[in-house]
């Protein structure tokens, strides 16, 4: 017998290994997004970049991702989209409530960390995210080093 998350299919398409570094994840929240016809057509052939996307919520409460880089589909003649245009993430209210008053502390904002297709939807992984500092940066390089060095020996002693 199989269970709920063996048969949902998820096909990762994008992923911001950035966010990561730049940043620390505090909080991940999946959510939906409205996308038109050429923009699936596009994600389904792996055209997509995260790498300089945020999420911001406009005057009427709505919650928007920009900066997301999506191909034009090479086979649409004069209806294709715009490569970097908004696009609206789909919450529950109660979600984006929660997501506006997280978003409203100091230093905290709103990163992509992948987009993928689940059951045959577009979805996105936003995350609540804190921006570190350069130290931040150079410790956890130090820290991924240490582990690497760590690793290798051990590998060795086998």
């Amino acid at each position: 017998m199989q269970t709920a998350m063996e048969t949902e299919r998820i096909k990762i398409i994008s992923e911001n290994r950035k966010a990561r570094h730049d940043y620390h994840i505090l909080e991940e929240i999946e959510a939906g997004l409205v996308l038109r016809g050429t923009e699936v057509k596009s994600l389904r052939a792996g055209r997509a970049n995260l790498k300089d996307a945020y999420g911001r919520f406009n005057n009427h409460g709505e919650l928007y991702l920009y900066q997301m880089h999506i191909n034009p589909y090479t086979h649409a003649h004069y209806d294709n989209h715009e490569p970097e245009r908004p696009r609206k993430l789909l919450l529950h209210k109660s979600e984006l409530k929660k997501l506006y008053g997280k978003i409203r502390e100091k230093g905290c904002t709103l990163v992509p960390l992948r987009i993928y297709f689940k059951s045959g939807k577009a979805k996105v992984a936003i995350a609540i995210a804190r921006g570190k500092r350069s130290y931040d940066k150079r410790d956890a390089i130090k820290e991924r080093e240490v582990k690497r060095e760590i690793d290798r020996a051990m590998k060795k002693d086998r």
